[in-house]
């Protein structure tokens, strides 16, 4: 009876081990396909498509990279990730300080990249386990991906108020103007909204909002050639 016991339970475990090989296998082919898929159509959030199945409103108007202004380009990597065009995916760096810190990964250290793959794959939150995803994620896509359609994506899933996704909808929102035609100092607001939307209104400005969008024009005037991988040809130096 005991052999006939531990005869089974090798059967049950060799059956959960093939069970979680192909969970993983159809997981990775997912992946791949969800990397192929969003390399060339306009991707949605997971957030976007929670509202949606919740039966949320989502304002969110897709725009090529071309139609967005150059300036909001440099502003959201000066404000989000001034290395944005040097690392490959995630900034080491900066990670490793953040890892050192005993705030953990509630500090930050996400890349642009990083972002876009919680954004797109994983879900909203801080955690060590989400932050572990979004390594190899953010891996896979910089090398999918070349580094322009990574900002053009993080630029049209971004969350900027509730419901309100993607660069062309808050330009419209804040602005009443396209991306395209955004200013520096409205780039820079919209960028300094960024870490908290939720509670900062770029087209009517507090204090600490105006004193953020300051800092990231000052960011964006050391920032140099650094963001250039990401600016559309022959709009290098038109901000």
């Amino acid at each position: 009876m005991a052999a006939g016991q531990r005869t089974a339970r090798r059967g049950l475990f060799a059956r959960l081990i093939r069970w979680i090989g192909r969970l993983v296998l159809g997981l990775l082919i997912a992946l791949a396909l969800g990397l192929l898929l969003y390399r060339f159509i306009p991707a949605p959030s997971t957030l976007m498509i929670a509202r949606w199945l919740s039966l949320q409103p989502v304002e969110r108007q897709w725009v090529p990279l071309d139609q967005i202004s150059s300036a909001l380009i440099r502003s959201v990597i000066a404000a989000e990730d001034q290395r944005f065009c040097a690392h490959s995916g995630v900034d080491w760096i900066e990670l490793n300080t953040v890892l050192d810190d005993e705030d953990g990964p509630s500090r930050g250290a996400s890349t642009l990249t990083m972002q876009t793959a919680k954004n797109l794959f994983l879900w909203p939150g801080r955690s060590y386990i989400r932050k572990a995803l979004e390594i190899p994620l953010a891996l896979a896509i910089d090398l999918a991906w070349p580094k322009q359609r990574i900002i053009e994506v993080y630029l049209n899933v971004a969350e900027w108020g509730d419901g309100l996704f993607g660069a062309e909808a808050a330009a419209q929102r804040y602005f009443k103007k396209s991306a395209a035609g955004l200013t520096g100092p409205e780039a820079s607001r919209l960028a300094a909204a960024l870490p908290n939307p939720s509670a900062r209104d770029p087209g009517r400005p507090s204090r600490s909002l105006q004193a953020g969008a300051a800092r990231v024009q000052r960011r964006v005037g050391q920032l140099g050639a650094l963001g250039n991988c990401a600016v559309p040809e022959g709009e290098e130096d038109m901000d």
